[in-house]
C-alpha cells in the first residue's frame, strides 16, 4: 500500500456500539509458518482480548488472553494490527480496513478503561475500582427501593386482604344455604394464606438484599483473583507451546543437530508421536470401500514396521537440507501493494480465467510451468518407490507422491502467471538428484503445457495438463484436465492418475484459503492393482480433520491389502491390513468392514517452509530456487520472461506494463499467422511446439503430448537458433 494509502487507513474511524463493555469478532491470528494466519474469535471484554478456535469454545475452552492495560497497540498497514505485552505479540488482520478500524477504536478504548481502573484500585481490602463500587452501590440503591416498592405492596395487599377477610365474615354470619357458607369459608382459609405468603415474600427478599450487601466484595475480590490466575495460566501454556514450536522447527532445520542424536532414535519417538496423534477411525469412502480400521497392538510388528521407513525419512531429510545448501534461500519480499480483487472479478463472473486479464498484484513471480514443476518436490518418493520389490508398497509410496503436489497450495492462493506459447521451462538436476525435467506450453487457447521427467534413478513421468477455471463470485474452481503418467524402468509397472479439483474460496470478502477435493484413482496398468484416494472437502461442522486424505490399495482381484490416511498439507502414512471382517451398519444402513492393520508407518512428510515465507509468497524451498537464473537454458525459458523477472524484484509497475506489452506480441503474433494461413492446418502447422509431439496412448485412447526429444542435446551443442522470440 502507498504510504498516502496508510494515512487514510488510521485516520478512519469507527467504534463499537456506545455503552457496550464487550467487543466481539473474527480475526485473522498468525499462529506460525506452516498455517500462517488463522480465522478466530476474538472476545474484549473488561481490559482483557481473549481468542477461542470457535464461538462454541467460548464455553470451555480459551486459547490465549492478552492484558490490555500494558499492552502496546500498533497498526502496521490497512489490515493488520499487533498486540505486545509482556513479552508476547499478538499478529492480527482484519478482512477489511473499516473492520480493522472498529477494532482498534474498541482496543483503545478499553486500554483506557483498563488503566483506569488499575490506577484506581485501593488495595487488596479493596481490590475493585471506584467506578465499580459506584456502580455496585448504585445497584443496592435500586434494590432498595424495589424493596421499598416491595413493601407498599405488602401494606396495601395486607389492607385490602383484612377488609376482604371482614366481608367474609360477614357474609357467614348470613343465613346462606350450607353448601355457600363452606365455599366461603374456603376462599376466606385461602385469602389469609395469600397474606402470610406475601410477607414471606419480603422478609425473603429484604434477606436477599442484606446477603448481597454483605458479600459482594468478597465474591469480586475471588472472581479478580480467579481472572488473574486464568490469565496467567494461558500465558505460561501459550510460551511452553511456542518454546515446543520453536525447539522443534530448529531441529528439523538445523544442520548441525543431525549428528547429535542417532537418527533412528529420533525417527522412532516421531513416528510413536504421529501414531499416537493418528490412531482413528477412518470414514467410509464411497459404497465400495466403507470400512473401520483397528490398529493390531503386538510391538514386535510395530518395531519392524517403523524400522522398513526409516531410509525413506532420512534420504528425504538430507536431500531437503542439500537443497538449501546449494542454491538461494530468498528472495525480495513481496510488496504491500492494495488493490480491489472485487472490482476486476465482477465482471468475470463464468469467465475462463485464463481469459481475464489480470494485472501482477494477483500473481506470484512463477509461471504454470514451474508450478508443474513443484509437482518434484518429493521427488524422493519415486526414487524409493523404484527399488520396492512389492508392487503394493510401490503404490503406496505412488499415492504419497500423488497428494504431496498438492501441500506447497496450503497457503498460495496468488495466481501463477500464464505461460505464452511455445514458452519452455527446464529443471535440470541431473547430478544432483538424477533426473531432468522438461515443460513446455504447447497450446494457448487452451492453455496446455506438456511435462516431461526421466530419472537415472529408475523412473519416467510425464503429463499434459490443461486448466480449466470458472469464476463463481463467491470462489474459484480449478480443475486440471488430463493424466500423469509414472512408469518405472526395472519393473515395468505403468501408472496413472488424475488430479483433484482446486477451489480458492472468499474471492469477494474475506481471507482467502484454498481447498482440494475429489477422488483420485491410481491405476497400475501392468497389474492392475489400484489405489483409491479421497480428498474429503472442509466442512465447519465436519468432526474430521481438516484437509483429510483417506485411501485403499487393493490388488487385481478388489482385496484390499493397505490402508492410507493423512492430510494434503502435511504428511501420509499407510498401515498394512492383517485381518478384515464385517462390521455394523453406518448412518446409512451400508454395511462396512472393520479392517485390522498394523500400527501406521509414515510415507511422506511435510517439509518446514523456509524462514521469512510468509513474506516470499509462501515458497517451498523448491519454490525459491525455480526461477533462480542459470547459465544454459533455452531462449523460451520462464526464467527470462521479463514481466515475472520484474515482479519478483518488487518492481510491480513496470511488471504490470511489461505483461501488458507481452501480452499484445503474442495476440499480435497470432493475428499475423492467420492472416498468413491458408487453412486451418497451415495455422496448427505454424504453431508446432518444438519439443513435443501428438501421439495416440494405447492405455487411456487419448491424444497427448509426448517428449519427441533434442532439448538436452541442443543444451549441450549451446544451440538454440530455433528457439522463437517470444519475449
Amino acid at each position: 500500500m502507498s504510504e498516502q494509502g496508510k494515512g487514510s487507513a488510521s485516520t478512519s474511524t469507527a467504534a463499537p456500539a456506545p455503552g457496550s463493555d464487550t467487543y466481539k469478532g473474527w480475526l485473522f491470528k498468525w499462529t506460525n509458518y506452516l498455517k500462517g494466519y488463522q480465522r478466530r474469535w476474538f472476545v474484549l471484554s473488561n481490559g482483557l482480548l481473549s481468542y477461542y478456535r470457535t464461538q462454541a469454545e467460548m464455553a470451555h475452552t480459551c486459547r490465549g488472553t492478552i492484558n490490555l492495560a500494558t499492552a502496546h497497540i500498533d497498526t502496521e498497514d490497512a489490515c493488520n494490527i499487533v498486540l505486545s505485552s509482556g513479552g508476547r505479540t499478538y499478529h492480527l488482520k482484519a478482512s477489511t480496513e473499516v473492520e480493522r478500524q472498529r477494532w482498534v477504536t474498541a482496543l483503545e478504548l478499553a486500554k483506557a478503561k483498563a488503566i483506569r481502573m488499575m490506577n484506581d484500585q485501593s488495595g487488596d481490602e479493596e481490590p475493585t475500582t471506584q467506578s465499580d463500587r459506584s456502580e455496585i452501590q448504585g445497584t443496592l440503591k435500586i434494590l432498595v427501593s424495589k424493596l421499598d416498592d416491595l413493601s407498599t405492596c405488602n401494606d396495601l395487599i395486607a389492607k385490602h386482604g383484612a377488609a376482604l377477610q371482614r366481608s367474609l365474615s360477614e357474609l357467614e354470619g348470613l343465613k346462606v344455604p350450607l353448601e355457600g357458607g363452606e365455599k366461603i369459608k374456603a376462599v376466606n382459609e385461602r385469602a389469609t394464606l395469600f397474606r402470610i405468603t406475601s410477607n414471606a415474600m419480603i422478609n425473603a427478599c429484604r434477606d436477599f438484599l442484606d446477603l448481597a450487601e454483605t458479600h459482594s466484595r468478597r465474591l469480586q475480590r475471588a472472581l479478580q483473583h480467579e481472572r488473574e490466575q486464568r490469565t496467567h495460566l494461558e500465558e505460561t501454556i501459550e510460551q511452553l507451546a511456542k518454546q515446543h514450536n520453536s525447539l522443534e522447527r530448529a531441529w528439523r532445520e538445523a544442520p548441525t543437530h543431525a549428528s547429535s542424536t542417532p537418527r533412528s532414535e529420533r525417527v522412532s519417538k516421531e513416528d510413536a508421536s504421529d501414531e499416537d496423534e493418528d490412531s482413528e477411525y477412518f470414514d467410509a469412502m464411497d459404497e465400495s470401500t466403507e470400512f473401520i480400521t483397528v490398529t493390531a497392538s503386538e510391538n514386535a510388528q510395530h518395531k519392524s514396521v517403523s524400522m522398513q521407513f526409516l531410509s525413506l525419512e532420512k534420504e528425504m531429510n538430507s536431500k531437503g537440507l542439500m537443497r538449501r545448501r546449494q542454491h538461494r534461500t530468498q528472495i525480495p519480499d513481496k510488496p504491500n501493494y492494495s488493490l480491489n480483487l472485487w472490482s476486476i472479478m465482477k465482471n468475470c463472473i463464468g469467465k475462463e480465467l485464463s481469459k481475464i486479464p489480470m494485472p501482477v498484484n494477483f500473481n506470484e513471480p512463477l509461471s504454470m510451468l514451474q508450478r508443474l514443476t513443484e509437482d518434484l518436490e518429493y521427488h524422493e518418493l519415486l526414487d524409493k518407490a523404484a527399488r520396492c520389490e512389492s508392487s503394493l508398497e510401490q503404490m503406496c509410496l505412488v499415492a504419497a507422491f500423488s497428494v504431496s503436489s498438492y501441500s506447497t497450495t496450503i497457503h498460495r492462493t496468488a495466481k501463477p502467471f500464464n505461460p505464452l506459447l511455445g514458452e519452455t521451462y527446464e529443471l535440470d538436476r541431473l547430478e544432483e538428484f538424477g533426473y531432468r525435467s522438461l515443460c513446455e506450453q504447447v497450446s494457448h487457447h487452451p492453455p496446455a503445457a506438456a511435462h516431461h521427467v526421466i530419472s537415472q534413478r529408475g523412473w519416467t513421468l510425464r503429463q499434459e495438463i490443461t486448466i480449466a477455471s470458472k469464476f463463481r463470485g463467491k470462489y474459484l474452481s480449478i480443475m486440471p484436465l488430463g493424466a500423469i503418467h509414472l512408469h518405472f524402468h526395472s519393473s515395468g509397472n505403468h501408472y496413472v492418475w488424475r488430479k483433484v479439483t482446486s477451489t480458492v474460496h472468499n474471492i469477494i470478502v474475506g481471507r482467502l484459503w484454498i481447498d482440494q477435493s475429489g477422488d483420485i484413482e491410481i491405476i497400475n496398468n501392468t497389474t492392475k492393482e489400484t489405489c483409491q484416494l479421497k480428498f474429503i472437502p472442509y466442512s465447519y461442522f465436519s468432526r474430521d480433520v481438516p484437509r483429510k486424505v483417506t485411501g485403499v490399495v487393493a490388488d487385481s482381484e478388489g482385496q484390499a491389502h493397505y490402508i492410507l490416511s493423512g492430510t494434503w498439507d502435511e504428511k501420509m502414512e499407510s498401515a498394512k491390513i492383517i485381518q478384515s471382517s464385517e462390521g455394523s451398519s453406518g448412518s446409512e444402513g451400508k454395511q462396512k468392514t472393520v479392517y485390522q492393520t498394523l500400527p501406521p508407518k509414515l510415507l511422506w512428510k511435510k517439509y518446514p517452509l523456509p524462514e521469512n515465507a510468509e513474506n516470499m509468497y509462501y515458497f517451498s524451498s523448491l519454490a525459491l530456487v525455480l526461477n533462480e537464473l542459470e547459465d544454459g537454458v533455452a531462449l523460451t525459458d520462464s526464467r527470462l520472461r521479463p514481466d515475472q523477472r520484474l515482479m519478483e524484484e518488487g518492481r510491480w509497475d513496470e511488471a504490470n506494463s511489461e505483461k501488458q506489452r507481452l501480452e499484445e506480441k503474442q495476440r499480435a503474433v497470432r493475428r499475423r499467422r492467420e492472416a498468413e494461413a491458408t487453412d486451418a492446418l497451415d495455422e496448427e502447422r505454424g504453431c508446432k511446439p518444438l519439443w513435443f509431439h501428438q501421439r495416440r496412448d494405447s492405455i487411456t485412447g487419448e491424444t497427448n503430448f509426448v517428449y519427441k526429444g533434442g532439448y538436452w542435446e541442443s543444451k549441450e551443442r549451446e544451440d538454440w537458433s530455433m528457439c522463437p522470440e517470444i519475449f
